[in-house]
């Protein structure tokens, strides 16, 4: 089902990896092998879940790389679904 205003996938890991494991994010950096820029840039919302950083969080949390990929795919098509009546595109007409 297609969630209408998804949270950000950063939300997610500061809500529920982080914040119940005390972890800080240069800690969390550090053990997912990241700078603390790109994991702030993620938590901030500003930086996206790449297929390698699924891969990470996977290992990381005992999730999938498919489950954090559903999100940020859920929460970048709800942000381009609210654009939609903006988009100037020709219906292509069934012949």
């Amino acid at each position: 089902m297609k969630m209408h205003n998804p949270p950000h996938p950063g939300e997610i890991i500061q809500q529920l990896c982080l914040e119940p494991l005390g972890l800080t994010v240069t800690e969390a950096a550090r053990a997912l092998g990241v700078s603390r820029k790109t994991l702030s840039s993620i938590l901030n919302g500003r930086g996206g879940i790449s297929p390698e950083m699924a891969i990470r969080l996977s290992i990381a949390f005992s999730t999938t790389a498919e489950s954090w990929l559903s999100q940020q795919l859920q929460y970048d098509l709800a942000k381009a679904e609210s654009k939609r009546r903006t988009l100037r595109v020709k219906k292509f007409a069934a012949a």
